[in-house]
């Protein structure tokens, strides 16, 4: 965690130099307290008015001189804290925006978001207050135990004799703390995960469907009755060590009187400065312990932070990368003996071996039963993925040469399930394009022919589309992908099985749509629904992660192999085609 403040040491050293300032000015009063008992008060000559009064001006003083720099520290320390937490959470999102497709294939949604937001949300007060409270009630503490040694080293001996048995109490209070709180972390997670799943539309929808709402309401109950217990038990452990240093603390002070009666050697004054400096060491070294204990919590919650921030990315700009201009890219695709095999996955590789070339402009269509590789195909040309033998090429560079962001700005996508965010229809097209204009955007959607649908509704490009695009239809939402990938103007346009979830009607929309687009661009179409690839200028056929046939449509069915098998088999054997 110390690491996060590594760009701050000079912040961090003008804190520290305001917290020891204030720490010596503190330090100061206790004395001018004994002077003015010993000397003011009780002197030789009586009461003496022009010192006390003196005193009381240096004491206030000094006292608002300390005030104001603990003002300032604090300020600081805030302003500080912030800026760490601006740079972990976007360091964090930033992060997870370069895993590779895996992680999020084998991680839940609701876990992703509680350790985004709810996690970092729950170190945040570590950050900007628990470091910054160390350094004070260190620093105070130091300078305290000093003074008291100045004024007398046997009743501070006294003082101090109790402290390590308080600390030996808070070391084992933390221990627990840290298991409870790792606890409780993993039980909002999963709260977090329940409500992502039962409260989307397609979960209330499935719930009212087989009537399982009460399913969720005990599967939340449950894990909200579980968070509860944790945090009563974190609450008790931690009222606990409270009420044990509450304790010590207050029986010290007649410790200390016990201790100067049987010496018999302190003044009135002393007596007063020791025990102001006596509860000005307690009160800090209290906090110390129950932040130490707060601290050892929190560093569960970093762990599940920095677990994230430890994973390696698969996907980077190799060190000279170029960007590749889309106005003078061809759009040529070729694999040349490409092995690649999904993490965490033994067995057979996703694809092994698979050499092929996509003209620029011609239509490819990528087919074969479900699991053969297709869309692993798909995104290592897209270079969502890197291979672990063999090469992508595009023009015949090295996909791995291209930076990233211009390697993107070349490809188009249609998927099987568009994503639309919960926003206006304008603003999930200018996802693609942020400067596109309105002509722009009804132009698109005329060519997608979806242009008259949205302007029935009532607020035409301004409606909002609602979680996943749930106030449209699926071959609408399919229609406005296509506009968004028109709107892009990409050189390659890849249709990840963008029309295996509709209907015939809503399929025969979508393949008007797509006509505009696939013309005079390079396509590659993963299908498992054959009608697509009848009007392909090339079938590449795979199967097991293997390229086992490739020709035009009319020649598989010709040599009668495997591809001829799929299609007799295929309920969409007879559809038109594009």
């Amino acid at each position: 965690m110390l690491a996060l403040f590594r760009p701050y040491v000079t912040r961090v050293l003008l804190i520290t130099g305001l917290i020891v300032a204030s720490a010596g000015l503190g330090a100061v009063l206790p004395f001018l307290s004994r002077d003015m008992v010993d000397e003011g008060l009780f002197g030789p000559g009586g009461p003496r008015i022009g010192l006390l009064t003196g005193l009381l001006g240096v004491m206030l003083v000094v006292t608002a001189l300390g005030g104001g720099l603990g003002v300032l520290q604090s300020h600081l320390s805030s302003r500080m804290g912030q800026d760490v937490m601006e740079k972990l959470r976007t360091g964090l999102y930033t992060h997870l925006q370069r895993l590779p497709l895996t992680f999020f294939t084998g991680t839940r949604t609701g876990e992703i978001q509680s350790r985004v937001i709810g996690d970092v949300a729950e170190v945040q007060s570590t950050v900007s207050t628990t470091v910054p409270t160390i350094l004070a009630n260190a620093v105070t503490c130091v300078t305290t135990v000093v003074c008291m040694f100045a004024l007398s080293w046997r009743l501070t001996l006294v003082s101090i004799c109790l402290l390590p048995v308080a600390a030996w109490l808070t070391a084992k209070v933390a221990v627990h703390q840290r298991r409870v709180i790792a606890g409780v972390q993993h039980s909002r997670a999963e709260m977090t995960v329940i409500a992502e799943e039962t409260l989307s539309v397609s979960g209330v929808l499935l719930a009212r469907v087989f009537g399982r709402q009460d399913h969720g309401v005990r599967r939340f109950g449950g894990e909200s009755r579980r968070l509860a217990a944790l945090q009563v038990r974190a609450s008790v452990s931690a009222q606990a060590l409270g009420a044990t240093l509450q304790a010590f603390f207050l029986v010290m002070p007649a410790v200390v009187y016990a201790a100067a009666g049987f010496a018999g050697t302190s003044t009135p004054g002393t007596l007063l400065a020791f025990t102001s400096l006596q509860a000005r060491l307690f009160l800090p070294a209290g906090q110390l312990m129950q932040v130490a204990v707060q601290f050892r919590a929190a560093t569960a919650v970093f762990e599940r932070i920095f677990e994230y921030l430890d994973l390696t990315p698969d996907v980077a700009d190799r060190p000279g990368a170029v960007a590749v201009r889309a106005e003078t890219t061809r759009g040529e695709i070729r694999l040349e003996g490409v092995t690649f095999r999904h993490d965490g996955h033994d067995g057979r590789p996703a694809l092994q071996d698979v050499s092929l070339t996509v003209r620029t402009g011609q239509f490819a269509a990528i087919v074969g039963p479900s699991g053969s590789g297709k869309t692993t195909l798909a995104h290592l040309i897209m270079r969502l993925h890197d291979p672990d033998r063999g090469r992508v090429t595009v023009d015949g560079v090295d996909v791995r040469d291209l930076t990233r962001e211009s390697l993107a700005g070349l490809f188009g996508v249609v998927t099987q399930e568009p994503v639309l965010f919960h926003a206006t229809i304008a603003d999930n097209l200018r996802y693609a394009k942020p400067s596109a204009t309105t002509a722009e955007l009804e132009a698109a959607c005329a060519s997608a022919r979806v242009h008259d649908r949205i302007m029935r509704l009532p607020d035409g490009y301004d409606s909002m589309v609602g979680e996943r695009g749930s106030r449209l239809s699926g071959g609408e939402r399919q229609r406005l992908a296509i506009a968004r990938a028109i709107l892009n103007d990409p050189r390659v346009l890849v249709l990840d099985e963008a029309t295996s979830a509709l209907d015939a009607e809503s399929e025969r929309q979508v393949h008007q749509a797509l006509a505009p687009l696939l013309a005079g661009r390079t396509t590659i179409g993963v299908t498992h629904r054959l009608a697509m690839a009848r009007s392909a200028d090339v079938v590449f056929v795979l199967h097991e992660g293997r390229l086992v046939e490739q020709g035009t449509h009319d020649e598989l069915i010709e040599r009668g192999g495997r591809y001829a098998e799929l299609f007799r088999r295929s309920p969409d054997a007879a559809a038109l085609p594009l």
